[in-house]
């Protein structure tokens, strides 16, 4: 097949480009050009925003399915559309958790009951649209340039699921860790335990709470079986492990794996040092059910979670993040706290 990739060079991106590589297909990947592409890859260079600037570039691939890795809203989805309606045969845009309703009532910006879990394809999704304030869109836009002032993928998978001629394909990715991960999901726990740290701290709510996790190979297999599956057409797809484990049970599997023999603590919110809390309501979690990818397309994730574990380490070790991220290390408060547990105050 020939298959365009839409700002497909970047931390998921580049693992999908070499998914669809190992499988033989004829690949464009249409990006900034701030990094290379792997030998034997079409180029494009643009501005995702400005998609209509490199239309009949993009067109002139013509590409059998297009992947949109970085799509941001609604008006990007409709020039989407607009642009390869007639040129393509189907579209496959990735989305998030974070269009579930559960994920808004975490995050206090939907009201009401607690949603059920796993949350499914069919749960409810966000009553409120562009819940994010401009402080947070700041925020985000240090670590994905392509999101945009209207972020939000609900109406930007509306466009794409309801398109009459072109049919779409919709992934909802969960927290995707690995090697070039952004956001360093693993360093906390990673930094501690190189650092020797003998006690590693969590409030009980954090500990507790359930989130979907991907490993990014894992995750761009799934990306690369959607988009060359016709069984996948105008379907919608939570792409996730199973099972869904704790923050808690995620650093064991880390010490595990880094052989440390330290001891973690699970403190009260109150007792625990404020850079270690978490804003929202840990009550609602975020576990997702990925059964309707596996039991329709026949997905399986290639590497297993040991490995997956092994290899983001080794990747976090030797990449350590810029300072902002030292603001989550204060050992002499962990210190206190943890003196405070056992002096029983």
């Amino acid at each position: 097949m020939r298959i365009l990739l839409i700002g497909g060079n970047g931390f998921i991106g580049r693992f999908a480009v070499a998914a669809l590589m190992q499988q033989g297909h004829a690949l464009a990947v249409f990006h900034r050009g701030t990094t290379a592409v792997p030998a034997g890859v079409d180029e494009i260079r643009g501005d995702r925003n400005q998609l209509n600037a490199s239309a009949q570039e993009l067109k002139r691939f013509a590409p059998d399915v297009v992947i949109d890795l970085v799509i941001s809203s609604a008006p990007q989805a409709e020039e989407l559309m607009n642009i390869f309606r007639g040129a393509t045969r189907r579209m496959v845009m990735l989305s998030s958790i974070d269009v579930y309703r559960g994920v808004g009532i975490f995050h206090g910006t939907e009201s009401g009951p607690l949603q059920d879990v796993p949350l499914t394809e069919e749960s409810d999704l966000r009553r409120c649209l562009h819940p994010y304030p401009p402080e947070s869109m700041q925020l985000l836009r240090k670590t994905f340039a392509w999101v945009t002032d209207d972020y939000d993928k609900i109406p930007a998978e509306r466009v794409v699921m309801n398109d009459r001629e072109l049919p779409g394909t919709v992934l909802r990715l969960p927290m995707v860790y690995g090697p070039g991960d952004p956001l360093h999901r693993f360093y906390p726990v990673v930094k501690r335990i190189a650092d020797l740290r003998r006690h590693i701290i969590f409030p009980e709510t954090l500990a507790a709470w359930h989130s979907p996790r991907g490993y990014v190979e894992n995750v761009a297999a799934a990306i690369a079986l959607a988009a060359t599956e016709e069984r996948a057409a105008r379907r919608i797809y939570n792409v996730c492990e199973e099972p869904a484990f704790s923050e808690l049970e995620w650093a064991r599997k880390i010490a595990a794996a880094m052989l440390w023999d330290g001891d973690f603590v699970v403190l009260p919110v109150e007792h625990t040092p404020q850079h270690l809390q978490r804003p929202g309501n840990p009550a609602q979690h975020w576990t997702a059910s990925s059964a309707r990818i596996r039991q329709e397309l026949g997905y399986e994730e290639p590497v297993a979670i040991e490995e997956a574990i092994r290899r983001t380490i080794r990747w976090e070790r030797d990449n350590a993040p810029a300072g902002a991220f030292l603001a989550q290390f204060d050992y002499a408060a962990e210190d206190a706290a943890v003196a405070a547990r056992n002096q029983g105050t």
